[in-house]
């Protein structure tokens, strides 16, 4: 379990630019349909942003529902990738998933959890589908629950997480993610003004 620190003091929304972010957005071809996994909250301003591209979108919301949690007490095995598997709807579907919103849920599971997860999303996702993600990299503390991004108008990111507690932050190294985003490797990476690394990953064929 990760030591709590002193408060991190967020008197108003943070906002972020992340470039990797904007271009994976702007990218979208609105001529054809994809298929999203977002593992955080249900965001009006996202779904909208993702509507103008005929997404389908499937809101995990693994932080208020329990599944960190629950991966992050299960050791690694048979149990472990069944538990994450149950966190995805539609396992199976007609379409495979093509993108995967991480943000900042990685930096709070385990190797073992995330990997289990990630392997779990990239069995019904399509090869080269995408995953982004924010890992803290720089800074020693992050805080005690995941972030709740919301995108601007511009194609920035706002955080919308209260104040709260700080934990110790794993720093996950690019090599330790390599080897715990299931087939997901790095295709991109960018340091960001406020010390988290920016990643987009793809899922090999």
């Amino acid at each position: 379990m990760r030591r709590a620190r002193a408060r991190v003091p967020t008197d108003s929304p943070v906002e972020l630019h992340a470039p990797l972010f904007r271009d994976l957005v702007a990218g979208l071809d609105s001529t054809e349909r994809h298929v999203v996994v977002d593992l955080g909250a249900a965001s009006t301003t996202m779904l909208a942003l993702l509507g103008r591209s005929r997404c389908r979108v499937e809101i995990l919301d693994l932080a208020h529902f329990g599944g960190i949690d629950r991966l992050n007490t299960i050791e690694p095995g048979p149990a472990l990738d069944d538990a994450a598997g149950s966190l995805i709807p539609n396992r199976q579907p007609v379409d495979g998933v093509d993108l995967v919103f991480c943000w900042d849920l990685p930096n709070y599971l385990t190797l073992g959890a995330l990997s289990a997860l990630m392997h779990a999303i990239g069995r019904c996702a399509r090869p080269g589908a995408l995953a982004h993600a924010l890992i803290c990299y720089a800074e020693r503390d992050m805080k005690e629950h995941p972030g709740r991004f919301v995108p601007t108008a511009d194609g920035d990111l706002v955080d919308y997480n209260a104040t709260s507690t700080a934990i110790t932050a794993p720093r996950y190294s690019p090599e330790e993610l390599g080897k715990s985003m299931g087939g997901f490797v790095i295709d991109r990476a960018r340091l960001l003004s406020n010390g988290m690394q920016e990643f987009l990953f793809r899922l090999e064929s």
